[in-house]
């Protein structure tokens, strides 16, 4: 078994105009500099999955060894009206094993509540999938005010803290849950 991690970083936006990518951009990055882990980048504005749940086409199976593939989580999801988007829980819902016993860690983004109001919703969901939810997270308050023009938070020290906590949590139970999962797979 290698050491590297293989996470999967979900934009959970598909919105035109959408900030998602400038958040989850900044958050690769720091993800690239903690070290250990194996970045999959993944827009869901460029998967083209079905909005409508039924027999899987080719772009659910083509999502669908990505995700398997992956250790851990991490979603960038904004807050639309207190909740998480459409999109997001339409790519959670085309896969059931693909998330058992893995860790999410969620990195939200949105108005005055920052997007926890939908992490909060996310964290309902996924635990009914079996997987393991950060208990720390980054978000973003206002965040169309925080941000510079190159795409970098303003306040460095502070998320730039924030994103180590959680990736240091979430390589914890990345590497204790696929320990586990190797060990004894898990059937549930």
């Amino acid at each position: 078994m290698t050491d590297s991690l293989r996470v999967a970083i979900i934009i959970g936006s598909t919105r035109d105009q959408r900030f998602g990518p400038t958040v989850a951009q900044w958050f690769h990055d720091r993800a690239i500099k903690h070290g250990g882990l194996d970045l999959d980048l993944i827009d869901l504005a460029e998967t083209g999955l079905p909005d409508v749940l039924g027999d899987p086409d080719d772009a659910v199976e083509a999502l669908a060894p990505r995700l398997a593939q992956a250790d851990a989580f991490v979603f960038v999801s904004p807050e639309y009206n207190r909740g998480y988007p459409a999109a997001l829980k339409n790519a959670i819902d085309w896969y059931v094993d693909e998330w058992k016993a893995k860790p999410v860690a969620i990195v939200s983004y949105g108005g005055i509540s920052g997007g926890l109001r939908g992490a909060e919703q996310l964290r309902q969901v996924l635990g009914e999938l079996h997987a393991v939810t950060i208990r720390d997270t980054v978000s973003f308050h206002s965040c169309w005010n925080k941000f510079d023009d190159n795409g970098q938070p303003l306040d460095v020290a502070g998320t730039g803290a924030a994103a180590t906590a959680l990736l240091n949590q979430l390589t914890w139970w990345a590497r204790a849950l696929r320990a586990a999962r190797t060990a004894d797979p898990y059937t549930f």
